[in-house]
């Protein structure tokens, strides 16, 4: 029996017994989790001190070591999720459908659990909190495979949650960790198909290209963010540039970062030189701008066709000038990873045909991209952002941790 076998079948024994768990019963151990994690606050960050010390020779980038630090902020900040979702309403149980067919029989779609669910991430040791306590609320047990570089502190955050249950009389293999970080049990665990019902990778563009291409268990696609913000030429420019600031320098190191500007020739000449000011004053940005935008700023690089389609995590951005919304349009679902796109505009027209057009999970009109998160779109802690179109999209809350079934009750019916 390999090391992913004997995790999947712990993790189906500890599915059948979380089904017996109540809302209530649930919610009381969610609660618990998140008092132990600030209680064991200290073990959790001595823990993570040992990944960042080894950052360097993982070949973390500065940008990326902030998705990797915890501070006693960020696991309060964690703490505070299992609570919010324990506070959420719980859809298993919660009745689709109901009705009573010609035949007479009482036919009632229903939510339950998907089962066993696996996850594959990187970098973000936060990811194995949020994702257990959503798992754990739909009644789902979760295997956890994180990367090599927050290994620690993956390990720290899973010990505390199963002392927690364990502490609760709960089987604690409703969340196990992969400790072994290789890619060969990696690949093991994306084709598990006798235990593991989803798994859903959470990273960057190599990682959910390998699991696309490896994967046998059913997979949800998500987070790569390649993120575009088109200041049109109707734009009111002082919103646009403190949209683009904030979309690209609050936070480069996550998917919802903008990496890719786009501007209407209209307003180019004026808008990119202020753009570059102003940016300035805030962070360091290294802009890779397309012949017309080169010519108009004073200190961006030319930009390769590959630099269009990069997700940065990082403080650069590429920029490109188009003729018209048309070809705006045409350039965002050209280089687009569908996850979040945004315009600024004064004209509603365009701003609904550029929502309507653009092939994205989240489509914003004067906003930052920033905003695409479960907790700011009021659905609690996220599992990830779905850039699929099948089952789920965008934010993926606790129903997008739920299948349906069909309950019929009859009175003796025969088919003729």
């Amino acid at each position: 029996m390999t090391y992913i076998d004997r995790l999947g079948q712990r993790a189906k024994v500890a599915n059948r017994d979380l089904a017996k768990l109540g809302t209530q019963e649930k919610n009381t151990i969610l609660r618990a989790v998140a008092q132990a994690l600030v209680h064991q606050t200290d073990f959790i960050l001595t823990e993570n001190r040992k990944d960042l010390a080894q950052a360097d020779e993982n070949g973390i980038s500065a940008v990326m070591v902030d998705r990797l630090t915890l501070t006693p902020d960020r696991i309060e900040g964690m703490a505070e999720g299992v609570r919010q979702v324990s506070d959420l309403a719980d859809p298993i149980g919660q009745v689709v459908r109901g009705y009573t067919n010609l035949d007479g029989l009482k036919i009632v779609q229903k939510r339950v659990p998907l089962g066993v669910i696996a996850m594959i991430f990187e970098s973000r040791p936060n990811v194995s909190v949020d994702a257990f306590s959503l798992a754990f609320k739909t009644s789902n047990a979760i295997i956890l495979r994180g990367g090599r570089d927050a290994i620690n502190s993956n390990k720290a955050l899973v010990e505390v949650i199963r002392q927690a249950l364990s502490s609760h009389h709960i089987n604690p293999d409703v969340v196990q960790l992969v400790e072994d970080t290789s890619h060969a049990v990696a690949e093991e665990l994306m084709q598990a198909i006798d235990h593991v019902d989803l798994l859903i990778p959470r990273g960057g563009a190599r990682l959910i290209e390998t699991v696309k291409a490896k994967a046998k268990v059913p997979i949800i696609e998500t987070g790569v963010g390649n993120c575009h913000i088109y200041v049109d030429e109707f734009a009111d420019l002082d919103m646009a540039t403190e949209i683009v600031i904030n979309a690209k320098t609050q936070r480069p190191s996550v998917c919802n970062a903008a990496e890719s500007l786009v501007v209407h020739e209209g307003i180019a000449e004026q808008f990119l030189p202020a753009l570059e000011t102003a940016v300035a004053k805030v962070q360091a940005v290294e802009f890779r701008a397309d012949e017309k935008a080169l010519a108009l700023m004073t200190s961006a690089k030319p930009a390769s066709a590959e630099d269009f389609a990069t997700e940065y995590n990082d403080y650069i951005m590429s920029v490109n000038v188009v003729s018209s919304l048309d070809e705006a349009i045409e350039w965002v679902n050209r280089y687009t990873t569908h996850h979040s796109e945004a315009i600024v505009t004064r004209d509603i027209g365009r701003a609904e045909r550029f929502q309507d057009e653009v092939d994205a999970a989240a489509v914003y009109v004067n906003a930052s991209t920033r905003f695409t998160d479960g907790f700011v779109f009021g659905l609690g802690a996220e599992i990830g952002i779905s850039t699929q179109k099948m089952h789920a999209r965008g934010p993926m809350g606790l129903e997008a941790l739920t299948s349906t079934k069909f309950y019929i009750n009859g009175t003796g019916q025969t088919r003729q």
